[in-house]
């Protein structure tokens, strides 16, 4: 069959969609597509004709979309959505519906995973939603479809009937991950790295996913709580490095690989395999990833060893009473002992802060800013919380009367950044937005830090130069413009 899946445009901008809190990024971050790409794979596998748009990263407007979706009449659509761009996503959706009326459109994507109904209801002319990990069911769905089957009988769908909507059943996740195709060959055939950016990474660089959910239970992220079912699984070593070693056969131009997994240091052992077996496969090319402030300085002298240029790691708070509060299992003493252990690895950190978790206040964030400056990390953002629908975070808030407001267009600013819609007792998300621009301002411009850059830049001018001085060229507006 004929398929489309689509990475729809937002707000004529560099809408990063697939982030984990998808923005118009103040560092000009724009994710891979990663979870739409396993679809493409997992299609292609099944011997379909698959065109994939990314439409923000290449800059496709809507009207360009519309026109060429008409001229090439694809049998089904599978488009992605998030929390912020889903009024968008439906109107889009039901401008398609209205120039292919015979095509079928399934949503995909966090928020309509959390709120299935709730979009069904809304828009009669969505075929479906795909819950979660939707790779298997929208090849399921589409193998319906192609034969005319009842999609009733395809697990991990929401349907609209007659009778309204109906979800078929829970699917199983996949547990064998090394099944899944590389995104590798599907960036190869339908992505360019060019077209992407991440901050914390030198440019251009490519993301990849080694595991798939977090056994952690942080009460505030959205993927293993809505796409994941909290459930843990990864890939095997040998097969993490074969996809490596393609990125750089197909992508001779590529600077980085960026380890994109929700937690890839679940355990220091399966680190030190991967480690190990990229040493063994002879890497040179530098790499990041996401880690948990539990590793051990075993594994990070082996991550150094294997090409780990960076390790990025949610600190979150200076306070012990706020990471309890979110469940996030770590304790200030051990963010200390980390950031300690990555200097004498000679790893480089980019640590991630947070306000307005419960219990947040005026004292905690002044420790948090303090600790942040303390740990000494290359790089730092500080986040107003983002309450998403379908996590434990935002049930909380909505039950206790801290959520001001239930309207998605208020999770972003007019700009297309983040916009916090949480207000705690003496601090209102305003504040919070205030505070994450002064504390980025106060961590960024001592003059400690700039000479430290300025070291930096002169020593390595073609690596963390370039990425230092491309990164501040987006993000230096919001570092010295006041909220």
């Amino acid at each position: 069959m004929k398929i489309a899946v689509i990475n729809p445009p937002f707000m004529d901008g560099k809408f990063s969609r697939t982030s984990r809190s998808p923005a118009i990024v103040k560092s000009g971050t724009m994710y891979w597509p990663f979870w739409l790409a396993y679809a493409v794979g997992t299609l292609e596998e099944s011997g379909h004709d698959v065109t994939f748009y990314d439409c923000p990263a290449v800059n496709i407007t809507r009207e360009q979309l519309l026109i060429t979706l008409k001229q090439t009449s694809p049998e089904i659509i599978v488009l992605d959505t998030s929390t912020p761009s889903i009024h968008s996503d439906l109107d889009i959706s039901k401008a398609m519906a209205e120039i292919l009326p015979e095509t079928s459109i399934f949503l995909v994507g966090t928020h309509v995973s959390a709120r299935p109904e709730e979009v069904l209801l809304s828009s009669p002319f969505i075929t479906g939603i795909a819950l979660g990990e939707y790779d298997r069911s929208i090849v399921d769905a589409a193998r319906a479809v192609d034969k005319n089957e009842d999609l009733k009988q395809v697990s991990g769908l929401w349907v609209n009937t007659s009778e309204g909507p109906f979800f078929t059943g829970k699917r199983e996740f996949i547990q064998d991950l090394d099944s899944l195709p590389y995104l590798a060959d599907v960036y190869k055939k339908h992505l360019k790295p060019e077209n992407y950016f991440f901050a914390a990474a030198r440019y251009p660089s490519v993301m990849l996913i080694t595991s798939r959910g977090c056994p952690f239970k942080c009460s505030y992220c959205v993927w293993p709580q809505v796409l994941h079912g909290g459930t843990y699984r990864s890939r095997s070593a040998q097969n993490v490095v074969t996809e490596f070693m393609k990125i750089q056969e197909y992508f001779p131009q590529v600077q980085e690989i960026v380890f994109e997994d929700d937690t890839f240091s679940v355990d220091s052992s399966r680190v030190s395999e991967v480690s190990d077996a990229l040493i063994a496969a002879g890497n040179k090319l530098p790499w990041t990833a996401n880690t948990r402030a539990n590793l051990s300085l075993e594994a990070m002298k082996k991550m150094r060893k294997a090409g780990c240029r960076m390790i990025i790691v949610g600190y979150e708070s200076g306070s012990q009473a706020v990471l309890n509060g979110v469940r996030k299992g770590t304790t200030v003493e051990q963010n200390v002992g980390f950031a300690k252990r990555a200097k004498k690895a000679g790893l480089l950190v980019h640590g991630c802060f947070m306000a307005g978790n419960p219990g947040e206040t005026p004292d905690t964030l002044a420790d948090t800013l303090k600790m942040a400056i303390q740990l000494k990390p290359d790089t730092a953002q500080f986040f107003p919380i983002m309450a998403y629908p379908g996590t434990r975070l935002y049930q909380q808030y909505l039950e206790s009367g801290n959520l001001r407001t239930e309207d998605y267009h208020e999770w972003l600013t007019e700009e297309g950044l983040h916009n916090c819609v949480v207000d705690l007792p003496g601090l209102s998300s305003q504040d919070l937005v205030n505070w994450c621009a002064e504390a980025r301002r106060k961590f960024y411009l001592r003059p400690g830090y700039l000479f430290y850059k300025a070291i930096q830049t002169i020593l390595h001018p073609t690596t963390e130069g370039r990425r230092t001085i491309r990164a501040f060229s987006t993000f230096r507006k919001h570092l010295f413009r006041r909220s």
